[in-house]
């Protein structure tokens, strides 16, 4: 034993190898045949040894020699300990052999002592190298992986999708609405998003979610507003459509709109929403209509606001006509005195 570890250190590798060979010692003959380059060999005494340090050592002698395949045989004793992981994921990634890593924790996700470690790292890999096959690994296996570690890598490989399908199965359901908003080419989807929503805590979200369907998918408000309604603030629904309705009745330009917005306001009894579409629409509006709508519904004081505006432009416009006629005269004056000279003159 002693003369074959001396042959060892010297670097006389096949003195070595039978020495080893002979007294079985399995260990250190595959140490021995690696660097010999003789890699099928080491693997299988690497197997009769079945020690996780002779396979780390062969393993990672058969990634620098590219016997990948060899190296998937011993990766495969080392990655069903969990504590080994990370320095075997690290060898494979520091030395860019991504595809040869995602393969062998691929081969490794069906032996019996697979961890959640394992099932784990895979995603991540996927997330960064091979993001198309990361949804279909967590609709698998999103049981077996630690939920917040893979977020993280979901997150910063911008998977919008994959981080909200995350988010529910965690039970973030807050962040998850948050997110389809804030990513809706990637991550809406019209089912999944109305069966989150309503398990959210913060209450906020309900109307931030009415914004974004008037704004991205106006058509399906209705389907959303079924849903809402029963835990939704009605007096704050109705106001908060009402801002939306004199936003758009203002910007219409459209006088009939408008005016057909007051009325409702009305019909509704609410004043105070009278008012304010005065202040919306003032440059829709025609006074005379406005005049009408108030003293018939006898709330001529919350119109008061928007006819001493009316009165203020009006005085302001005749003010101004006034000074324009005074010129005018000026004008007219000038002329005529200069015409009356001219013709003393001749």
């Amino acid at each position: 034993m002693q003369v074959g570890d001396r042959c060892y250190e010297e670097g006389m590798y096949e003195a070595a190898k039978l020495l080893y060979n002979n007294v079985s010692n399995f260990a250190r003959l595959a140490s021995t045949l690696v660097n010999l380059g003789e890699y099928q060999a080491a693997v299988d005494s690497a197997r009769k040894a079945n020690s996780t340090r002779t396979w780390k050592e062969v393993c990672f002698a058969c990634v620098d020699g590219e016997e990948f395949r060899l190296a998937q045989i011993c990766g495969l004793h080392i990655v069903i300990h969990a504590d080994e992981l990370e320095d075997l994921i690290s060898y494979y990634q520091d030395r860019g052999y991504f595809e040869e890593l995602i393969a062998l924790l691929e081969a490794a996700l069906g032996l019996e002592r697979a961890h959640m470690g394992m099932f784990t790292e895979l995603a991540i890999l996927y997330s960064k190298f091979k993001p198309q096959k990361m949804r279909e690994h967590l609709e698998l296996f999103w049981s077996r992986v630690n939920i917040p570690k893979v977020l993280r890598a979901a997150e910063q490989s911008h998977l919008w999708a994959e981080l909200v399908f995350l988010y529910d199965k965690y039970e973030e359901y807050d962040n998850a609405v948050i997110t389809m908003m804030s990513h809706p080419t990637d991550a809406w989807k019209e089912g999944q998003f109305k069966d989150i929503i309503a398990k959210v805590a913060n209450v906020e979200l309900y109307y931030k979610s009415l914004t974004f369907y008037l704004d991205y998918k106006p058509l399906l408000l209705n389907d959303l507003l079924t849903i809402l309604s029963p835990r939704l603030d009605h007096s704050r629904a109705v106001t908060f459509f009402t801002k939306d309705a004199m936003l758009y009745a203002a910007e219409s330009k459209d006088a009939e709109l408008a005016e057909t917005l007051l009325q409702w306001f009305l019909e509704e009894g609410r004043k105070e929403c009278f008012a304010a579409c005065l202040f919306a629409s003032y440059d829709l509006l025609h006074p005379d209509v406005v005049l009408e709508l108030a003293w018939r519904h006898n709330i001529m004081d919350f119109a008061m606001p928007y006819f001493i505006q009316v009165m203020r432009e009006y005085l302001s416009k005749v003010s101004h006509s006034e000074d324009s006629l005074q010129q005018v005269d000026k004008i007219w004056t000038h002329r005529d005195i200069t015409e009356n000279l001219t013709c003393l003159q001749n």
